[in-house]
């Protein structure tokens, strides 16, 4: 008995086919199929029931009947197996089909050859003999070594590594290190028993093989694969040609954005019209353990579901073609007899001599030694759409490719996708690019950390499906070129240098400047943001408001405009009143033909009532005359437009305070004869974009902090203090300007940029995935995600907007200083308004005095004392001292007309 080594194979199915055939009374013919199987595999059962409804319906008009026995058996129970395949040898056994796998195949296949009794298989067998009692579908392993070693040559692999899983898969690729010998190395590495595999997986992308044929069993590929991407051997440099050729029922969805090229073979097409209609008749026969609602797909049929289908169909049409020629009997034939079947070699010369017979594998044809010849497989090779079907192989003609297979040569320029890579970032905590997360639990892995950085590395890993691992990069240094020594330093060195302790730095992100320099050695992606140098310097303070600010809203040349046109509407209203006669009214109405006419636009009250107008508080005064009417609507326009402008720019002029700055620009900076000390942070992209500049305010101000290394800051947040102690300007890229001024309101940005320039990500020369990345950037930045992300970390998060607040929200109080003109002008226009007062009284006192011959004096002291009184509404008339009796004795009407003589001003 041969010993099957390969314990770790998993086993889907024992299936077991009791043949009896007894000839009934009425002459037919009955074949009762016994199947052994493991419920896990369902799909296999479900192939070999639909294959027997086939055959039923076949067979039938032949007089063959079928009959179907079935019974569940351990996996690797060989004891067990023995006694179900003698119980079934005892009833009549006349073929047997399996098992699968493990160690009970090699039993049954000697029962099968000392009983003579047919041994279908449809398993990879590497010890599969001839001249026994027994035939199987799966190809041979000589067949496949030589179709895998076409494809390697085809894919012009020179220098690769071969894994497999045990010493089964070491016997085919011993059949592969036979090929025509190669100059270049071949390595062969084994898997370890798992379920982790991660430490050769690890070894392997460390010796910086790209190229792998795995060789495995399909219940451990899919772990093997992942696994393989986790420790990063899943790149857009990594090439996989994988051995099993079920590999197309695996779910590649993980795998088939990351660029990776994985190739396959398969001996099924489940794209092929007849295998998709035989297929879907599969679902009636499922297990009743699946749901309900569950049909069978064409494209996850695994292979040995396929070869027991096949299998199925040969044997039971060679049975079928057999019955008509001779009478084929049934035997018992006990384990424990001498006794054999008599049709049993008969019947699989019959099987191995099949020349036409087409199943859902293809053609099935055996050669002279019994094994399965002239298999044509499909190749394929995974897409972002999927498995694609790229050409074929046989034995006859290797490899023809249709659509064309993917090689190295052909993947350059290829736009790849990042899904599934894994990266090692390495980043600075440097604010707000990359910092330690608040938070009271315990954190660890990217969970750590949170800024601008890690939210960009995050959105590229959503769009791009790699996966990333943060380092800190101590001393926060973007990177600095050694002169002497040609060595970068910082996290430019780490990535060019590619070793961090254990780790592999594949990309930097931080505010790492991309320079000339820099390009030269390293690349870049695109900026995710743009920036230049500018100035930081202590926020400017505000001068007071002048006196007269009030005044502000018009210009000194219009403020002489509104006086012209004061004195000449109201020069103007006087002239025109006294031209329109109707202007020229009766001063007593009750005198129908009065002796004068009265005027009331004197020229004073012409200056009155335009003075009322544009102080929009009227007068008691009001034109008649249409002319004059016309002036003063014309009038009331003019000072409707000009009071609303002057009100609606003097709450401005009032509130806003001019701002006083020692210097506007660089060149104010660098030519205030050293009173504003200025310096720059060393080693970094600023002091070298000074030092490479040709202009010569620029060469001047590296000059200066070269000479004076006190001047030179270590990092940003030494620049920034030194502005708040003393009477320094610190030279800083404007992003960082941004976001201290958002958070310290002592502090402003002076001036404009000195250049423009931009951050990006760090990687290795000639990394294949910058296209990638730089594409998503810019996708992010179409989508405003960019912008979004800025203003979080800079005007939300971590103190951002503080100064916004106390930036003139809401109007501000005015003071003393801001209104204190306008009580100037109140207190002037009152005084003078006292003055001219005291003087209308002195020089009417001096008029009457002088004409009525009496004391100055003593008038001045009376009119004094009626003044002090502050009492009485009404003053008596001065009466002349010539007067007589008869005068104060007159009639009231001749007393009315004094009096009005004297109100009016008129003689009688």
């Amino acid at each position: 008995m041969d010993r099957v080594v390969g314990r770790l194979l998993p086993i889907a199915v024992v299936v077991v086919l009791t043949f009896t055939g007894r000839r009934c009374a009425a002459g037919d013919t009955t074949i009762t199929l016994g199947i052994l199987y493991n419920d896990e595999n369902t799909m296999l059962e479900t192939a070999f029931k639909s294959s027997v409804d086939v055959a039923k319906a076949k067979i039938a008009a032949g007089g063959v009947k079928l009959d179907v026995v079935s019974k569940i058996v351990p996996l690797y129970d060989s004891f067990e197996t023995q006694h179900f395949v003698c119980e079934m040898l005892t009833n009549g056994v006349s073929g047997v089909f399996g098992p699968s796998a493990g160690d009970t195949a090699p039993i049954v296949q000697s029962i099968c050859d000392y009983k003579e009794i047919p041994h279908i298989q449809t398993r990879w067998d590497i010890n599969q003999k001839r001249g026994s009692c027994q035939i199987n579908l799966y190809p041979h392993p000589s067949t496949l070594a030589e179709a895998f070693i076409d494809l390697i040559t085809a894919l012009n692999w020179q220098s690769f590594t071969i894994i497999y899983e045990n010493n089964d898969s070491l016997m085919q690729i011993t059949n592969i290190l036979k090929s025509p010998p190669t100059t270049h190395p071949i390595r062969i590495r084994q898997l370890s028993p798992g379920p982790n595999y991660r430490k050769e997986l690890r070894e392997i992308k460390d010796s910086g093989e790209t190229k792998i044929l795995l060789d495995c069993s399909f219940n451990i590929l899919s772990d093997v694969l992942f696994q393989a991407q986790q420790v990063g051997l899943m790149g857009s440099e990594h090439n996989f040609i994988i051995a099993s050729l079920d590999m197309h029922t695996l779910d590649l969805d993980s795998f088939k954005y990351s660029g990776t090229n994985i190739t396959g073979m398969r001996l099924v097409r489940p794209l092929d019209n007849e295998f998709r209609n035989i297929v879907s008749q599969w679902t009636d026969n499922m297990s009743p353990l699946e749901p309900d609602d569950k049909v069978v797909i064409p494209e996850t049929i695994q292979l040995e579901s396929a070869l027991i289908y096949d299998a199925v169909q040969l044997f039971t049409t060679t049975i079928y073609n057999l019955s008509k020629e001779f009478e084929i009997s049934e035997m018992p034939t006990p384990c424990n007899s001498s006794l054999s079947w008599k049709h049993g070699f008969t019947l699989i010369n019959h099987m191995k001599m099949a020349k036409d017979f087409k199943g859902l594998t293809g053609k099935i044809k055996f050669d002279q030694e019994g094994f399965r010849t002239d298999i044509e497989l499909e190749l394929v090779d995974l897409t972002q759409n999927g498995l694609r079907v790229t050409g074929t192989w046989n034995a006859k003609t290797g490899i023809n490719v249709s659509t064309g297979i993917v090689s190295e040569t052909t993947t350059v320029g290829q736009e790849f996708d990042l899904r599934n890579m894994s990266f090692i970032v390495i980043t600075a905590l440097t604010q707000p690019y990359g910092m330690v997360k608040l938070s009271s639990n315990t954190l660890e892995g990217n969970d750590r950390y949170e800024g601008f950085g890690i939210d960009l590395i995050k959105e590229l890993s959503e769009m791009s499906g790699f996966n990333y691992t943060f380092i800190i990069q101590e001393d926060s240094n973007s990177g600095y070129k050694d002169e002497k020594t040609k060595k970068w330093s910082g996290m430019i060195g780490e990535v060019i240098d590619g070793v961090i302790i254990d780790h592999r730095a594949d990309l930097a992100v931080a505010d790492i400047t991309i320079t000339r320099q820099r390009e030269h050695d390293v690349d870049f992606t695109s900026p995710f943001m743009n920036l230049g140098i500018s100035i930081l310097y202590k926020k400017s303070t505000k001068s007071s408001p002048s006196l007269f600010s009030f005044l502000a809203p018009f210009s000194s040349f219009v403020w002489l405009w509104v006086i012209t046109a004061y004195c000449g509407v109201s020069v103007l209203l006087f002239i025109m009143a006294r031209i329109s006669p109707y202007e020229w009214t009766n001063p007593y109405p009750c005198i129908e033909e009065p002796e004068y006419l009265e005027n009331q636009f004197s020229l004073s009250n012409a200056f009155w009532f335009t003075i009322g107008s544009l102080m929009q508080q009227g007068s008691d005064i009001a034109p008649i005359a249409v002319s004059t009417r016309l002036v003063a609507g014309i009038w009331w326009f003019f000072t409707l437009i000009m009071v609303s402008s002057y009100t609606a720019n003097l709450a401005a002029f009032l509130t806003v305070e001019s701002v006083t700055e020692p210097f506007k620009n660089v060149e104010d900076l660098v030519n205030n004869q050293n009173v504003i000390k200025y310096g720059l942070k060393q080693k970094g992209s600023t002091e070298e974009y000074f030092k490479e500049s040709t202009n010569p305010t620029y060469k001047k101000i590296y000059n200066t902090v070269q000479n004076n290394p006190p001047l030179y800051m270590a990092n940003n947040e030494m620049g920034v203090d030194t502005v708040l102690r003393e009477d320094y300007a610190f030279f800083m890229e404007s992003t960082s300007i941004e976001y201290v001024v958002e958070r310290n309101c002592r502090l402003a940005q002076v001036g404009g940029l000195l250049d423009n320039k931009g951050y990006g990500i760090v990687m290795k020369k000639n990394a294949s995935f910058r296209n990638v990345l730089s594409a998503n950037i810019l996708r992010l930045q179409e989508k405003g995600r960019l912008t979004a992300l800025k203003n979080k970390w800079w005007k939300e998060k971590r103190g951002g907007g503080a100064c916004q607040d106390t930036e003139n929200t809401e109007a501000s109080e005015l003071s003393m200083k801001n209104v204190g003109g306008v009580f100037i002008v109140l207190c002037s226009g009152v005084g003078v308004a006292a003055i001219l007062a005291a003087l209308e009284m002195f020089w009417t006192l001096w008029k009457t005095t002088s004409k009525e011959k009496v004391s100055f004096k003593s008038e001045f002291k009376d009119e004094l004392k009626f003044i002090a009184k502050c009492r009485g509404s009404t003053k008596p008339a001065r009466k002349k001292q010539n007067s007589s009796a008869d005068n104060s004795k007159a009639t009231g009407s001749n007393q009315y007309i004094n009096n009005s003589d004297r109100h009016y001003g008129y003689e009688s």
